[in-house]
């Protein structure tokens, strides 16, 4: 009986927990990242204190919000590459990974600022972050490598890296557990960088009253970005 009612109470926890950043991320789409606690109180016809137990502070329900985008950030980035079923067709699993962070963004704009827009001020985000944050590249490096396992990495033309750089980058290879040399890791974070950019540019506004075909102007960036990284 006790396990029963544990579980029963667990599940309204866990029911009232996702009302509330339900609630969090309307607010969000409306105001921004400055959420108010007790506005999302009132939304949802209960007392700041019992909401206070659910999270404690603003920057307890940010990175709450912030876990959930990365995650799904995540998810559309490792449906997208494992439904891919030309394994070896490495350039269009990427695309098909670009596409479908994209989609991703369109339809949770303010999520995707969030996590990829302005810093939010007065936040510092905890560890928790990072696992649900190296979701997507941990993808776009994996299809890397394989293409590079496989004999399939076009040769591509690129300034000498310095020194400092590539032993930083060679750093950052140990940390992501990849065995990428510096060079391909280089190449794949600028190609990483550069695919939240266009997305960025496109939701933010930066196309308007100059590229209209949205959909194809993005494709001919993240088929750019492939070839760029080698993958042909």
């Amino acid at each position: 009986m006790v396990e029963r009612g544990t579980s029963i109470r667990a599940r309204v926890r866990a029911e009232l927990t996702e009302e509330i950043k339900k609630a969090a991320r309307a607010q969000l789409a409306v105001e921004g990242a400055n959420l108010s606690l007790r506005a999302i109180a009132r939304e949802l016809g209960m007392a700041s204190s019992a909401l206070y137990r659910y999270f404690g502070s603003r920057d307890d329900l940010l990175t709450a919000l912030i876990i959930d985008a990365y995650n799904g950030l995540g998810e559309a980035a490792e449906t997208a590459d494992a439904q891919y079923r030309r394994r070896s067709d490495f350039a269009g699993r990427w695309l098909a990974v670009a596409r479908a962070l994209r989609g991703w963004a369109l339809a949770a704009p303010s999520e995707y600022a969030l996590v990829l827009g302005s810093p939010v001020p007065g936040y510092r985000a905890p560890l928790d972050t990072t696992a649900p944050a190296s979701r997507t590249p941990y993808v776009l490096v994996g299809i890397v490598g394989e293409a590079r396992d496989a004999g399939r990495l076009a040769p591509v033309t690129e300034p000498p890296l310095p020194a400092p750089l590539r032993s930083e980058l060679a750093d950052v290879a140990r940390r992501v557990e990849t065995d990428l040399d510096e060079h391909l890791l280089a190449r794949t974070l600028l190609a990483w960088s550069q695919l939240y950019g266009a997305i960025s540019f496109e939701l933010f506004g930066q196309l308007n009253s100059l590229i209209d075909r949205r959909a194809e102007w993005f494709d001919f960036q993240a088929r750019s970005m492939a070839a760029q990284i080698g993958l042909g």
